[in-house]
């Protein structure tokens, strides 16, 4: 079976405040739940350190290679939730998404994200988490 993921904003809601959509309906034989990603690379090192669109882009890539491993893509995501160490990163992060979302998700079917502010990360070095399930 083959996942029929629906990513959609219902008309009573209104439109979201970024990239993303506020519902997604999954029929699914199987879930992937990717540990929120972080900037490191394959052998542990931190990538990035003070450049958040860098370490957005180590994330990313971190969150593909993990869809890949299961045979999944972008398409797959049906939700993501975002962990941002400054508030005043969210400017950064949302040009970040208005610039690679359109890549990830070509059909314009942005999936569900919850963005919340923590005090820290596991190290200091990192600014940005985004944890992802999907559906296969």
């Amino acid at each position: 079976m083959t996942a029929d993921i629906k990513i959609y904003n219902p008309d009573s809601l209104g439109t979201p405040l970024g990239q993303y959509s506020q519902v997604t309906r999954v029929k699914a034989s199987e879930f992937l739940f990717i540990a929120g990603s972080l900037s490191a690379d394959k052998e542990g090192n931190s990538v990035g350190i003070g450049d958040f669109d860098a370490q957005c882009v180590q994330v990313f890539g971190n969150i593909e290679k993990a869809l890949a491993a299961e045979g999944a893509g972008w398409g797959n995501v049906v939700q993501f939730t975002t962990y941002l160490v400054h508030s005043q990163d969210i400017p950064n992060f949302m040009e970040f998404r208005l610039r690679e979302f359109p890549n990830f998700f070509p059909n314009g079917a942005y999936p569900p994200n919850t963005l919340l502010m923590v005090d820290r990360l596991v190290k200091e070095e990192f600014l940005v988490e985004v944890q992802t399930i999907a559906a296969v």
